[in-house]
């Protein structure tokens, strides 16, 4: 039988707030001494109350509204109760039926073509402690930092509308490029900023009965929620084949094994007894408090997209890749912003950074923000080839120096003297010696192999270290091979 997979993402967001979710200590708990960010609040001492945090509440309604959500005018915080050691008050404030945000949707394009996955909700909640666990002979241990715990955390909930591990895989990187534009997160999955779990189950295809679904947690990155999405998927299978069924449960990703394991059964909503937070009241979500925050939204990747085709001229696939985070497409920004607005130079911007900036960054993985080549550096090097100084090939080299030292190209150029060579008597002695080194190459090219010539043209430019105008050397090796084609007998 044929199966169809269903897969359902839930995406834990930190929001990049000054202060907690429900108290005036500081949310940059990353870098702090352990258990030094904490308060009666965050500890749960009798007597503490909680006060929302009102920017919290705006990234909640401005993603909802990034999101094509309806944002309902009541809404509040409801207790969710489970006893884990990483939770101080042995209960969670978070939101259950009445959410900030509700019914929107995300558009994706992949293998398939374009696609809209539907949100169910955006809510708020807060984060939980920090566990640290230290085997040791005998059991071991475990140590809790409560730095983390009541840090703002904004949930968004899909429907299960994704039908492959690629299409979890698109909608994460277009909500993950999404709320960077907004600026709501730093986004990044390996401090937990942005973390998923995906709710996955089989079914007969064309069947419209939801299978029995597990969830799996652990994930921190884009690479391990597609591998472990597939290998659920192909475990169900193998299940459901054998004559058992898939259980409802909890299930975790060991990255080091490549497998998911049993951690839990799945509870269900009414295992965490929900009830209304008595210590908060409702919030009244005015329209037009939603209708300024509206008008804050940014210039979205999509936007940018498209204006980059119209304004630049670059093809479709160009402008995603310029625009698939907002540092790569502030990086361009900057470098179009600094010569006169022309789609050639767009272009020759476009491809240095898609192509030999990308390479060297992806070598170390590093983020376009971090480059140690500025936008202006950048620009520096294209004035250069553009002027003759250097050529493409020359300018390569420079390129990789510059990102070595984060010194400037003209700088280097200069230091180095990569000048190019534009002198017929300083490049033809080369042109003599590629000629000389390379005589099956000049019988091809006698012989009709005209192609033969592109190869001794880059022999020249290897003996010149990429110094020589590729026009001059060009002509010099032509006309050196004609003058051997009327000397042969």
């Amino acid at each position: 039988m044929e199966y169809e997979t269903v897969i359902g993402l839930e995406v834990h967001v930190q929001l990049q707030t000054q202060s907690k979710m429900f108290c005036s200590c500081r949310a940059d708990y990353q870098s702090a001494p352990v258990n030094s960010r904490v308060c009666p609040v965050c500890l749960g001492l009798p007597g503490a109350l909680p006060v929302i945090n009102r920017r919290a509440v705006e990234y909640t309604i401005m993603t909802g509204l990034a999101l094509n959500c309806c944002i309902p005018q009541l809404t509040k915080f409801d207790r969710k109760n489970y006893p884990y050691p990483d939770l101080m008050k042995g209960y969670q404030i978070s939101q259950y039926d009445l959410p900030i945000a509700v019914d929107g949707h995300l558009d994706i394009e992949c293998d398939g073509g374009p696609k809209s996955v539907g949100v169910r909700r955006v809510h708020l909640e807060e984060d939980v402690a920090k566990m640290q666990h230290f085997p040791a002979d005998g059991g071991g241990y475990s140590l809790v930092d409560v730095n983390r715990s009541g840090v703002p955390l904004m949930e968004v909930v899909s429907e299960p509308d994704m039908r492959s591990a690629e299409e979890a895989r698109a909608y994460l990187m277009n909500l993950h490029s999404m709320l960077q534009y907004l600026g709501v997160t730093t986004g990044n999955m390996q401090d937990g900023s942005f973390r998923c779990d995906a709710n996955i189950s089989i079914r007969p295809k064309g069947s419209d009965e939801f299978g029995t679904r597990t969830e799996i947690k652990n994930m921190n990155s884009l690479r391990s929620v597609f591998q472990a999405l597939n290998f659920e998927a192909e475990r169900q299978r193998r299940v459901v084949e054998a004559g058992d069924r898939v259980v409802q449960e909890t299930r975790g990703w060991v990255e080091e094994r490549a497998v998911t394991v049993s951690q839990r059964s799945k509870e269900e909503a009414h295992d965490y007894r929900y009830f209304p937070e008595p210590d908060l009241p409702p919030l009244d979500i005015a329209p037009d408090w939603v209708e300024e925050i509206r008008t804050l939204l940014p210039e979205l990747a999509p936007q940018r997209c498209a204006r980059y085709r119209e304004d630049y001229g670059l093809s479709e696939y160009d402008a995603r890749l310029l625009t698939s985070t907002k540092a790569m497409a502030d990086y361009f920004e900057r470098a179009v912003a600094l010569r006169p607005a022309s789609e050639a130079f767009a272009k020759q911007a476009s491809n240095w950074m898609l192509g030999d900036l990308s390479g060297l960054l992806n070598q170390e993985n590093r983020d376009i923000a971090d480059s140690p080549v500025s936008p202006e550096h950048l620009v520096e090097l294209i004035g250069l080839v553009d002027n003759g100084a250097i050529s493409t090939t020359m300018a390569k080299t420079v390129l990789e120096e510059a990102y070595a030292s984060g010194d400037s190209p003209s700088r280097i150029v200069e230091q180095r003297g990569y000048t190019q060579i534009s002198d017929t008597s300083s490049v033809e002695p080369s042109v003599i010696e590629a000629l000389d080194a390379n005589p099956r190459a000049v019988a091809d090219y006698l012989s009709g192999k005209e192609s033969a010539a592109k190869f001794l043209v880059g022999q020249v430019m290897k003996l010149t270290r990429g110094q020589a105008k590729p026009e001059l050397a060009n002509q010099l090796v032509t006309d050196a091979l004609e003058r051997r084609r009327d000397e042969a007998p």
